[in-house]
């Protein structure tokens, strides 16, 4: 069969003999070298892609590790800043040269009023049940249980505010619960 393929081809219109294996070749191998640049073309465009992609990726990594770095360095910032005004307060209390209880009194007031607000405006909230609530022990430390005339395990009475910041639990309210009857 080969044989048969090195055979010149039987004469053409235009008088000449043109052999079959030759053409070919040269036209495939034209078609692979064009393939295989193209594809080397598009493997490197490619790659340059993944390349820029991979570095993108690393730059907003590296960023954003720098803004949790910043966010826990920095997080306290506007507490301090609206507790400084309370320190102000506690300063001034103390310069004065002749201070008589009411003036004491009412100092401590303003001041703890503006405590009250430093800590409202950073979402700390009080945790402050009434007698009777029912005792939540996600939010209550029960240190000791009382006989009561009230249903069981309900507050009787806070021994010391609980704080919340947000939703976490800073420290539970201190309470005595009703025992069981």
């Amino acid at each position: 069969m080969q044989d048969q393929e090195n055979q010149e081809l039987p004469n053409q219109p235009g008088g000449e003999a043109q052999e079959a294996p030759a053409a070919a070749p040269a036209a495939a191998s034209n078609s692979l070298e064009e393939q295989l640049s193209a594809t080397e073309a598009k493997l490197a465009e490619t790659h340059d892609a993944f390349m820029r992609a991979k570095a993108e990726a690393e730059n907003i990594r590296r960023r954003a590790q720098e803004d949790v770095s910043k966010a826990h360095k920095f997080a306290i910032e506007s507490f301090a800043e609206a507790l400084l005004p309370v320190k102000d307060s506690l300063e001034m209390a103390l310069k004065v040269e002749t201070p008589t209880v009411e003036s004491i009194k009412e100092g401590v007031e303003m001041t703890l009023k503006q405590l009250a607000s430093a800590l409202e405006r950073n979402r700390v909230v009080e945790i402050m049940p009434a007698p009777g609530d029912k005792l939540d022990p996600n939010k209550h430390q029960a240190v000791a249980v009382v006989p009561a005339e009230q249903e069981a395990n309900t507050v009787v009475n806070v021994l010391q505010k609980g704080y919340m910041i947000a939703d976490r639990l800073l420290r539970p309210a201190i309470v005595t619960a009703a025992q069981p009857k």
